[in-house]
């Protein structure tokens, strides 16, 4: 499980450089901002007090969504994203 979260995380951050790479489909744009923006929105599409389904609901939807857009990405872009390491603004 602690290898699982690991790799959503690292996927996260490729997802997220690679919505700002210029070689990327505006497909996969669109597709990375609605799973980021559902993953930190408070709203949620199916509440989490129902039971089971709420919860199972998010556990799918998030790594669905980070699954499509990297497959999405053309390798090389994918490549060079998951090789750049993350630069600070302001620099």
């Amino acid at each position: 499980m602690k290898f699982w979260a690991t790799a959503l995380k690292r996927d996260v951050l490729v997802l997220w450089l690679a919505s700002r790479d210029p070689r990327s489909p505006m497909a996969a744009k669109v597709i990375a901002a609605v799973t980021i923006g559902y993953a930190l929105s408070p709203i949620d599409l199916i509440p989490d007090f129902i039971p089971v389904l709420g919860l199972l609901y998010d556990v799918l939807l998030i790594p669905a969504g980070v699954w499509l857009v990297l497959r999405l990405l053309p390798k090389a872009c994918l490549w060079n994203c998951a090789k750049r390491p993350c630069e600070p603004r302001g620099r």
